[in-house]
This record gives C-alpha cells, structure tokens and sequence, in this order.
C-alpha cells in the first residue's frame, strides 16, 4: 500500500511537467510555431518577474540559505571537473561536454518540480538554487566558450539583476504595493508553464546523433550528481527539505539553455543537442528515482 501511495504521489508530482512538455513537443510537430520571442518575452520578463515575486514576497534568511547555496554550487563545480576529465579520457572537447555535464535544469524543471513536491513554500529555496545554477551558467559557463565574455556585466542580465532587487527588498523589509506585487506575481505565474512548453518544442529540432555519448552522459550526470548531491548533504549538514531539494537538484537533466549557448558560440551545437535531449528523456526514469528517495 505504501508504494501505491508513493507511486501515486509521484506521479501527480511529474506529469504536470512532462504533461505541459508533450503538449509543447506534439503541439510543434504539427504547427512548427515560432517561439524566439516567446522565448525571450520569457527570459526577460516573465522569469524574472517569478524571481522577484519569490524573493520579495518573503523575509529571506541568507544566513539559512547559504549552506543550501553553497551545496548546489558545489554540485554543479564538481559536476564540472568530472565532466572535463571525462571528456578528456574520451577524446571529446570539453567545451562540448562540460556545460550540459555542469548546469542543469533547475528552471525548466527544477522551480515547478520543487512547488509540485513539496508546496508553494519551497519556491524561495528553488529559486536560490535556480539562481546559483543560472549566475554560474551566465558567467563561467559564457566564459568557458567565448573567454572574451565580461563578468563584471552580469548584473545586467534581467533574471540577475531581479535576484538582486528582489533579495534587497527582502532583506530590508522594504514595503511595496500590494497590488504591484500581485501584477508581478501574475507575470511570474506565465513562466514556469511557458519555460516547459517550449521545452517540449525546442525537443522536435534535435537529433538521437552521438547518441553514444548522450547516452553515457544521460546516465551518468544523474548518478553522479546524486551521489554527489549526498556527499555534499553530509559534508555541509544539511537536513529535512533542503536536504531533499539538494539531492533532487543533483539529479536534474541539462538545461536546455546549453544548447541555445553552443548554437550562439558554435561549439558542436547538434551534439550537444543530442546529450541535452536525451539527458532531458532520461528524466523520466532519474526524477522519479530521486524522488522517491526522498519522500
């Protein structure tokens, strides 16, 4: 009975996700929409309106967060130096195999997997996490294949700088509007079910090619990133929740903003399209696995 019931819970947890990505893949197979603006209508205000509206609308506690912080940075680094030594033995460009090995989707899937999972209360958490991924995507991650790319413009980035009004607002306890706070929360509420449908409409322009590499890749980002995801729970003595959110953000497919990135700074953009997708497919089976280790 207490794995029907624990089935059942993750069920109702992942298929509002992957149900709003089939819409989005079999939508396009069908009408091929457009989507770069909506794509950058997303990024550049509807995201960083649901980081904002996350940040401000709580009273944030840096000091509480900063262990959580620090765990998902130190995922996402070691991931990194894992993914450069393996590209090294396997021949592989590392600039090709490192950022889809490094950040994963902690926006596409990671912020509605978190409210799904565990309540409209995790949100701050998920986006410090989301934005610990993003900050590091933006700077080392641009720097990693275009080294002429300034770190010092990163506040310029919308879903950067949102982070940051959006923590100073919290930690000052400034006032705002409510009214205002409720249109920014409403343009937040467009993101996260727009960022999965159009994860579900970039997957129909990809390839299965190197599906060896995207394979191994699919299985070992998961595996690796759990294990260590609980090296790191254990190292920084983390618990409960957050605990919990860590081990699950290990085990995050690649962000799909990788491919976007090696297809603007043309570094192999089909392979690393192939291991974002199937990475992407082989959530089906991980997610639930992290899941349900959890729970």
């Amino acid at each position: 009975m207490a794995d029907t019931s624990l089935a059942l819970r993750l069920l109702m947890i992942l298929f509002p996700i992957f149900g709003i990505v089939a819409a989005g893949y079999f939508y396009a197979r069908r009408h091929k929409p457009e989507m770069a603006v909506a794509n950058r209508l997303n990024m550049d205000v509807f995201v960083p309106a649901l980081v904002f509206a996350a940040m401000a609308g709580k009273s944030i506690d840096l000091v509480a967060f900063a262990p959580l912080a620090l765990g998902g940075f130190l995922v996402l680094a070691t991931c990194g130096l894992l993914a450069w030594g393996i590209a090294r033995l396997a021949g592989v460009q590392p600039k090709t195999l490192v950022p889809p090995m490094m950040f994963n989707n902690s926006g596409n899937i990671g912020l509605p997997l978190a409210v799904l999972a565990w309540g409209e209360d995790a949100l701050a958490a998920a986006v410090i996490l989301f934005m610990v991924e993003n900050t590091l995507h933006f700077s080392f991650g641009a720097r990693l294949l275009d080294p002429k790319t300034r770190i010092l413009t990163l506040w310029r980035i919308p879903v950067v700088f949102a982070a940051i009004v959006g923590l100073t607002v919290a930690v000052l306890k400034i006032p705002i509007w409510p009214p205002l706070v409720l249109a920014i929360k409403m343009l937040g509420d467009v993101s996260v079910p727009l960022l999965l449908f159009s994860l579900g409409v970039r997957m129909t322009d990809v390839s299965f090619g190197e599906w060896k590499l995207s394979l191994g890749s699919a299985l070992l980002r998961p595996l690796a990133g759990m294990a260590i995801a609980y090296g790191m729970i254990l190292l920084l003595g983390l618990e409960g929740r957050d605990a919990a959110m860590l081990l699950v953000f290990g085990a995050l497919p690649p962000a799909v903003l990788n491919f976007l990135f090696a297809e603007r700074y043309k570094q192999e953009p089909q392979r690393v399209a192939s291991i974002v997708l199937i990475g992407n497919l082989a959530a089906l089976i991980f997610l639930p696995l992290a899941l349900a280790l959890v729970l």
